[in-house]
């Protein structure tokens, strides 16, 4: 596929996608894209939707905002984390997620196979939720964890209903997200490091979706 047409990428959500206080070649679509063209996979770099502190329904309504956003060849999205952070139910994330994963098949040309899902990391090992959130609020991080874990598996399930691909990176932000290499300057968002390690294990889940047959 080297000498192919690129293909187009859409990345959906957060600052986890957009990459809070790291370069553009530092975010895990860019890294995971430089991977795949290092296979022979060509792609695009991703054209992203995605602003820190947006939940599902301001990622909703920002891509009604950006409509005619046309058809793609691959689609990802994560997102969550501030439905979390604001305490929003997880019966509402629930809902909001299945709406948003319809619209990312369709992006997708209704290509479920051509939709990528990471899952939400654990902010809650990071110096910022140790220094400041948990302690303000009173929550620690065995509870952020929980309400973490809750969502995820809400996300995995629909994944699992819908055919599409789930990538779980929570693991690698446990094991890492308290460690000062893998941070960005805010002690909380993840630094270009630790994002190569999410493009790491999102890549051979990508490689399988973009290599194999389209429905």
């Amino acid at each position: 596929m080297a000498n192919a047409t690129p293909l187009s990428w859409l990345a959906l959500g957060d600052s986890y996608t957009i990459g809070e206080g790291v370069a553009d070649e530092g975010r895990w679509p860019h890294q995971l894209a430089a991977k795949l063209h290092g296979e022979g996979i060509a792609i695009a770099e991703p054209r992203t939707i995605a602003t820190t502190g947006w939940t599902t329904d301001e990622l909703y309504s920002a891509l009604d905002m950006a409509e005619p956003l046309g058809q793609w060849d691959f689609v990802s999205l994560l997102i969550g984390v501030n439905n979390q952070y604001r305490g929003r139910s997880l019966v509402d994330y629930r809902g909001e997620f299945r709406t948003l994963l319809d619209r990312a098949i369709g992006y997708a040309r209704g290509r479920r196979n051509r939709v990528l899902v990471l899952s939400i990391p654990d902010w809650g090992v990071t110096p910022f939720a140790a220094a400041q959130y948990a302690q303000q609020r009173g929550r620690d991080s065995d509870q952020i964890a929980a309400e973490l874990d809750a969502y995820n598996a809400a996300a995995a399930e629909l994944c699992i209903v819908h055919g599409v691909a789930f990538v779980d990176v929570t693991a690698i932000s446990r094991t890492h997200g308290a460690q000062t290499a893998m941070l960005a300057d805010d002690g909380l968002h993840p630094s270009a490091a630790m994002y190569a390690l999410w493009a790491e294990a999102a890549l051979p889940v990508a490689r399988g979706l973009l290599d194999a047959p389209a429905p």
